[in-house]
């Protein structure tokens, strides 16, 4: 039988209850039970790729081709499995559901409420994920703080799942902040007495407390926070700030986290099947050669606009002994005269995806940069088509190229919309999820995969015009991915550069700390190479 554990929040957003929920089931999986992750959002917008990266961060995409929140990207990098559409519920799509339900007459007429019907669906959402991925356990992160408004038909809908099972099959953590005062050591505990009384206002009593604190929390602490919250000691955990955020698994592993959790659910107590995990995070944190790379985009005020790509060069550079340094350049800022100053010092050159018109002639300077000075370059989405739009304009002498997303009159389109028709509705589709792409022999990229077919991660509708393709060709680009089945290119290389790659896709969703993505591994090596010489 499948178990349940939600977790919420309280006391203050941003507390790192996303990391919480991921190492929960890290920790499940190195216990060799099988973990499918969802993150619930309360806010009302039906589609989070149309959110500013500014406000939450990057649109993180699933197999499947749904868009959603960042967790799910520490969900995948934690567990390792690939998430669906089942793993991100808002509360914009529930509604939209119900009202859809309504007008299609299957409520029959009778008034549609919060309670049935916006607690049914939220349970549907639950209950279908497990009854899709049959995972033994389920973990589901509850968007927002407790006692938020909107978040209450979540709260509502796991309460009434707790009372459709047996107690042994739901559990519930709640993450909440015990801050010190300023100007003293001592912690306070009575943000978490009242988040606790809160959330068994509405019913739900924790069965697992997880204390965010700057400071050690003591057994005394622990023992004032079980006496007024009635929770045993033993599952009173700390999350501590880490050097590493995959640290925190193990952390927990420290408190015995697992082993609570293993207990109260039932299950059985296997042996850790594995110590990988752990393994890697010792050799991670003795990564200490620099290493500079410059990630070049339109979103830089937050980091967290290119949270996947990021961690994936950290990764890559912590698999090769290497602390990537990444600086982040607003591509706005480069011109024609600073453009060399301010690049000049990367050991590497990255540029992610985005969209829209500002901000695009940096990029374009950037990627000339790369390919002029033999920097080692890899371009993503937006990154490949400004790299394309440089080498047309600049070396194949198109200077009216473009992409048609910024031009759709342009002259020279080598970067376009093609506008496939779904052969089975007629209507128009976007390449976004995983697809396949089938790698070129004696090209680089079959080197760094050392495979020869791979799923990667789509999130654009643009793509390169092959019209155009026989004159890159002759100027020295190699085509080393190609998907068969649309005849689309996916990997463009410069062979007489030591690394300059170009991809349609955003290979930074299916990278793991684990196991670090090929292209990024290469990526890094080629700067390394390039810091040595």
């Amino acid at each position: 039988m499948t178990k349940y554990i939600f977790v919420t929040g309280g006391v203050v957003s941003g507390i790192g209850k996303g990391i919480c929920s991921a190492s929960i089931g890290r920790l499940l999986i190195d216990r060799g039970y099988s973990v499918f992750m969802q993150k619930f959002d309360p806010y009302l917008n039906t589609d989070p790729g149309l959110l500013s990266p500014y406000q939450h961060g990057e649109v993180f995409v699933t197999r499947d081709g749904a868009k959603a929140d960042l967790d799910l990207g520490h969900y995948e990098r934690f567990i390792d499995v690939e998430l669906t559409k089942k793993s991100t519920v808002t509360s914009g799509r529930i509604y939209d559901s119900v009202l859809r339900k309504e007008k299609r007459g299957d409520y029959n007429g009778g008034t549609v409420q919060v309670i049935p019907h916006v607690t049914d669906e939220i349970k549907k959402g639950v209950y279908e994920a497990a009854k899709e991925s049959e995972a033994d356990v389920i973990i589901t992160e509850i968007g927002g703080t407790v006692g938020d408004i909107e978040s209450l038909p979540f709260i509502e809908a796991i309460r009434q799942i707790h009372s459709e099972n047996s107690s042994g099959n739901v559990l519930f953590v709640h993450t909440t902040l015990v801050p010190n005062i300023p100007g003293t050591d001592e912690l306070k505990t009575k943000p978490t007495q009242h988040s606790y009384k809160e959330l068994m206002s509405y019913g739900i009593k924790p069965d697992i407390i997880i204390a965010r604190a700057e400071g050690i929390v003591d057994q005394d602490t622990k023992n004032k926070i079980s006496l007024f919250c009635d929770i045993p000691p033993e599952a009173i955990i700390q999350s501590t700030n880490v050097k590493l955020i995959y640290e925190v698994p193990l952390v927990f592993k420290r408190q015995n986290l697992d082993k609570y959790i293993i207990k109260k659910l039932g299950l059985e107590d296997n042996d850790e099947i594995s110590n990988e995990w752990e393994e890697m995070v010792v050799r991670y944190k003795n990564a200490n050669l620099p290493l500079s790379i410059g990630l070049v985009g339109k979103y830089t005020a937050l980091p967290d606009s290119y949270l996947s790509v990021m961690n994936a060069l950290k990764d890559a550079g912590y698999d090769n002994g290497y602390n990537a340094e990444i600086t982040l350049v607003n591509s706005e800022d480069l011109n024609e005269e600073n453009y060399i100053e301010i690049l000049k010092d990367f050991d590497g050159i990255i540029i992610p995806g985005g969209s829209g018109k500002r901000g695009n002639s940096g990029i374009i300077l950037a990627a000339k940069y790369a390919r002029e000075e033999n920097i080692p370059f890899y371009g993503i989405d937006l990154g490949m088509n400004l790299a394309v739009v440089e080498f047309a304009r600049n070396i194949l002498g198109l200077e009216e190229a473009n992409s048609t997303e910024i031009d759709i009159n342009t002259k020279d389109p080598v970067i376009y919309d093609p506008n496939f028709e779904d052969n089975q509705t007629g209507e128009v589709k976007k390449r976004i999820g995983n697809y396949k792409v089938i790698l070129n022999e004696d090209t680089l990229a079959k080197e760094l995969y050392e495979e020869d077919e791979v799923l990667e991660r789509h999130i654009h509708n643009l793509e390169f015009n092959k019209d155009y393709l026989d004159r890159f060709i002759e100027a020295g680009f190699i085509v080393s991915g190609y998907n068969d089945e649309e005849d689309l290119v996916e990997i463009l290389e410069l062979k007489d550069n030591d690394y300059y790659i170009l991809t349609t896709f955003d290979s930074a969703f299916r990278n793991r700390p684990n196991r670090p993505h090929p292209l990024y591994k290469g990526f890094i090596k080629a700067a390394a190479k390039k810091r040595a010489n």
